[in-house]
C-alpha cells in the first residue's frame, strides 16, 4: 500500500482512544425476545473452530425481511460487547461507494491531522492499513446488499470480527456462514408490546397481556410493526383494547407468512395522523426523510423546511417518540428505517404524474446543498449517499426538471474528476432520462449526456452498454452538428476506445485515423483534441504490435503535450505512460522502467494514491520490474495494486481481473526457479493496460 511515509507511520502508532467507535443510537432501547440469537452470534464470532476462521476471519452475517430486527440485533450486539473489542466502527454498506466512505470516516475520526488533506480514497486505504496494524476490532456492515462487496475487506482484514446484516439471503456461501432471523415468537411479543405501550416500570395486569397478546398475532409478531404500534399507544393513552380495531385486518389471512409493508403501512393510517395533530411539520419532515439515504441524514440539510432550528428539533423530536427516526450519538445526523421510507415512497398521490409527497421538497433540500466548490470534499462525501438515493428512486412518470438533473451532472462530475466514473451510472442515467424528456433526444445536453452515460459504463467494464451507446451519440452527432463538429470528432474517438477495449482494433484503428485527420484539419495539428487523438491512435497501433508506427507517435505526441500543457498535466503523464508501455513491449526496458517510475510518482503527486490512473501505473511498472527479472519488487506491487482495484473499481472490474493474473502469473514464475522445481510452470500471459 502506497501511502506517505508519515500517513503510514501514524497508520502504525495511533491508537484508538478507549470505548472508540461510531455506534448510532445506544443500547439503552427495548431488547426483548432475542437473548438466544445474541447468545449464539457471539459463540460464532469467537469460535475458532466456525468455519470462516480458516478464511482467517470470525464472521457472521444476519438476513431476513425487512423490519424483522436485524440492525437492532447487529446494534446490541455491538453496544453489548463493545468494551471487548479495541473499536466498533457502524458501515452503512448497501453500496461499495458507502462501504469505501465509511472507512474513509474512520481516517477521519483516527488521523484528522492527515485524511483533511486528502481525498476518500487515499483515507479508505489509511484506515485499511490502520485495522492491519491494530488488531482485536469489530466492523459491523450494516444493509449489505452485494455479499461479493465485502470478500476483498474480510480476506484483507483477518484480525478482528465482521458483522454483516442483509436481506439477502443467497450469495453468502463463499463469503461468510448466515444466521436467518425469524419473526419474535409470541412470548417475546406480548412482552415488547407491554413494555413500549404502559412503559417499563408499569407491569401488566391480565387482561392487558390478552390484549398485548392478540394485537401482536394481528401484526404477525413483525419487530418494526410492534415498536410502531407499541409507540403509538404510549404517546396517545390508547388502551390496547382499542387499537385492533383502528386497524381492521393488518394480516390477509388468505396468504402465509407477513407482508411487512402491508402491516406498516396499516398501522401508519393512525399513527400519522396522531403525529399531524401533535405537530404538523413532523410530517413533512418525515416524507422528505423517506426520499434520502437512510442513515447520516445531517441535520443540516433538513434546515430549510423549519423556520428556525428550535423548531425543527421539535418536529424530528415527536418523530423519534413515536419510533419513526432514531438520532446519532451527537443528535446532529439522523436515520430512518428502510421498511418506513419503502412505505412512505408508495403512499397514495392525487395524480399520477405529480410528486409524492416529501419528493419535491427534497430534491430543492439537495439543490441547496450542493457546495459552491468542487474542493469541499467533506461536505461532497456526506450529500453523495443522498443524491444517490434521490437519483435511484426517480420514475419517469413524474414532472422532470432540469434543476434536479443539473445537481446529478455536479455529483457525477465530482466523482469523474476524482477516478471514480464507474459508480456515477446512476446518476448519469437519471440525467439522461430528464434531458430526453425535457429537452429531447437530440438536444446538444442530451447527446452529451449520454455520452458521459456510456463513458461510465466503459469505466465499469460494461463495454456492451457502452458501444451501443456511443453509436447511437455518434450517429445523433454526426446528423445534428455535420460530420467534423469538435463534439462529433470526440464521440467518435471515444467509439473507437471502446472497440479497441473490446478487442475489435480493426474497427478502432480504422476510426481513430478517420478522427486524426479530421482533428488535424478543424482544430489544428496542437489543439489538445488532436493530441488525445493521436496518442489514442499511437495506443491502437501499439495494440496490434506495430511498434514501428506506434512509438514515434508516442514521441511526437508526449513531445507536444508537455509544450502545450505542461509537464504534469494528466494527459502528458497518460502519454510517458503509454511511450514507456511501448518500450517494454519492444524489450527497451532501460529507457521503460525510469519512465515507468517517474510517471507512478507524479500520478501519485497529481492524482492520488488510488486514482484509476495511477494504478495503471502502478502495474505496468510491475510489469516492467518481472520482465527484468526483478520478481520480488514486482509481486509486491502486483500485490498492492490488487487490493487497491478490489476496493476502488470492485472484484469483478476487468482491471481487477488483469490484476489477478498478472500476479498469480509472478508468483508462478518465482515457484518455476525454486531450487525444488522439477520442470518449469506454464505462465498466464502478462497484461498491460
Amino acid at each position: 500500500m502506497t501511502l506517505p511515509a508519515e500517513a503510514v507511520r501514524w497508520a502504525q502508532e495511533l491508537s484508538a482512544p478507549p470505548g472508540a467507535g461510531n455506534l448510532p443510537g445506544s443500547a439503552s432501547g427495548v431488547f426483548v425476545g432475542r437473548m438466544d440469537e445474541l447468545t449464539r452470534l457471539r459463540t460464532l464470532l469467537t469460535d475458532k473452530g466456525e468455519a470462516a476462521v480458516t478464511q482467517g476471519t470470525r464472521t457472521r452475517a444476519i438476513h431476513g425481511l425487512g423490519g424483522i430486527g436485524k440492525t437492532t440485533l447487529a446494534l446490541h450486539y455491538a453496544h453489548t460487547y463493545r468494551h471487548d473489542y479495541t473499536l466498533v466502527w457502524w458501515i452503512a454498506a448497501e453500496t461499495t461507494e458507502q462501504i469505501v466512505t465509511g472507512l474513509a470516516a474512520l481516517a477521519m475520526r483516527l488521523c484528522p491531522q492527515w485524511a483533511t488533506t486528502t481525498g476518500v480514497q487515499e483515507r479508505a486505504a489509511w484506515a485499511i492499513l490502520w485495522l492491519q496494524w491494530h488488531p482485536g476490532w469489530l466492523l459491523v456492515f450494516d444493509n449489505v446488499e452485494r455479499p461479493a462487496d465485502l470478500r476483498h475487506y474480510l480476506g484483507a482484514l483477518p484480525d478482528g470480527h465482521h458483522l454483516a446484516t442483509s436481506r439477502k439471503a443467497a450469495g453468502w456461501h463463499t463469503i461468510a456462514p448466515t444466521m436467518p432471523l425469524d419473526l419474535l415468537d409470541a412470548d417475546a411479543s406480548e412482552d415488547l408490546l407491554c413494555t413500549l405501550a404502559l412503559g417499563k416500570e408499569h407491569t401488566p395486569t391480565p387482561r392487558q397481556r390478552l390484549q398485548a397478546q392478540a394485537l401482536a398475532a394481528e401484526l404477525g409478531y413483525l419487530p418494526l410493526a410492534l415498536e410502531q404500534a407499541g409507540a403509538y399507544l404510549y404517546e396517545t393513552g390508547t388502551d390496547l383494547g382499542h387499537y385492533p380495531a383502528l386497524l381492521g385486518r393488518v394480516l390477509d389471512t388468505a396468504t402465509e407468512g407477513v407482508d411487512p409493508q402491508r402491516t406498516i403501512a396499516r398501522i401508519w393510517q393512525h399513527t400519522l395522523t396522531a403525529i399531524a395533530t401533535r405537530d404538523p411539520l413532523a410530517v413533512t419532515v418525515l416524507n422528505v426523510l423517506a426520499w434520502l439515504a437512510p442513515d447520516d441524514i445531517p441535520r443540516t440539510l433538513l434546515t430549510p423546511l423549519a423556520p428556525d432550528p428550535v423548531t425543527l428539533g421539535e418536529a424530528l423530536g415527536v418523530l423519534h417518540a413515536y419510533n419513526m427516526i432514531s438520532f446519532t450519538a451527537d443528535r446532529q445526523n439522523v436515520s430512518v428505517h428502510r421498511l418506513v421510507q419503502t412505505v412512505l415512497r408508495h403512499g397514495p398521490t392525487t395524480e399520477a404524474d405529480t410528486y409524492p409527497p416529501g419528493r419535491q421538497e427534497a430534491e430543492h433540500l439537495a439543490r441547496q446543498a450542493i457546495p459552491d466548490q468542487d474542493s469541499a470534499t467533506t461536505q461532497w462525501e456526506r450529500l453523495l449517499p443522498h443524491l444517490f438515493a434521490l437519483a435511484t428512486t426517480t420514475t419517469p412518470h413524474w414532472p422532470a426538471s432540469t434543476q434536479t438533473a443539473d445537481i446529478y451532472e455536479k455529483a457525477a462530475e465530482y466523482l469523474y474528476r476524482r477516478g471514480r466514473d464507474a459508480h456515477t451510472i446512476p446518476l448519469r442515467t437519471v440525467t439522461l432520462a430528464q434531458y430526453e424528456q425535457i429537452l429531447g433526444d437530440t438536444h446538444p445536453h442530451t447527446l452529451t449526456s449520454r455520452n458521459n452515460l456510456a463513458h461510465a459504463y466503459q469505466a465499469a467494464g460494461n463495454l456492451g452498454r457502452a458501444i451501443s451507446l456511443y453509436e447511437a451519440t455518434v450517429a445523433e452527432y454526426e446528423q445534428i452538428l455535420g460530420d467534423t463538429h469538435p463534439d462529433t470528432l470526440a464521440s467518435r474517438n471515444s467509439l473507437a476506445g471502446a472497440y479497441r477495449s473490446a478487442g475489435d482494433l480493426k474497427r478502432a484503428i480504422a476510426l481513430y485515423e478517420t478522427a486524426l485527420a479530421q482533428y488535424e484539419q478543424v482544430l489544428g495539428d496542437t489543439h489538445p483534441d488532436t493530441l488525445i487523438s493521436r496518442n489514442d491512435l499511437a495506443v491502437a497501433y501499439r495494440s496490434v504490435g506495430d511498434l514501428g508506427r506506434a512509438i514515434p507517435l508516442f514521441e511526437a505526441t508526449l513531445a507536444q503535450r508537455e509544450q502545450v500543457l505542461g509537464d504534469t498535466h494528466p494527459h502528458t503523464l497518460a502519454s510517458r505512460n503509454d511511450l514507456a508501455v511501448a518500450y517494454r513491449s519492444g524489450g527497451d526496458l532501460g529507457r521503460a522502467i525510469p519512465l515507468f517510475e517517474a510517471t507512478l510518482a507524479q500520478r501519485e503527486q497529481v492524482l492520488g494514491d488510488t486514482h484509476p490512473h495511477t494504478l495503471i501505473s502502478r502495474n505496468n511498472l510491475a510489469l516492467a520490474y518481472r520482465s527484468a527479472g526483478d520478481l520480488g519488487r514486482a509481486i509486491s506491487l502486483f500485490e498492492a495494486t490488487l487490493a487497491q482495484r478490489e476496493q476502488v473499481l470492485g472484484d469483478t472490474h476487468p482491471d481487477t481481473l488483469i490484476s489477478r493474473n498478472n500476479l498469480a502469473s509472478a508468483r508462478r514464475a518465482v515457484q518455476a526457479i525454486q531450487p525444488s522445481a522439477t520442470k518449469a510452470v506454464p505462465q498466464a500471459p502478462s497484461t498491460a493496460d
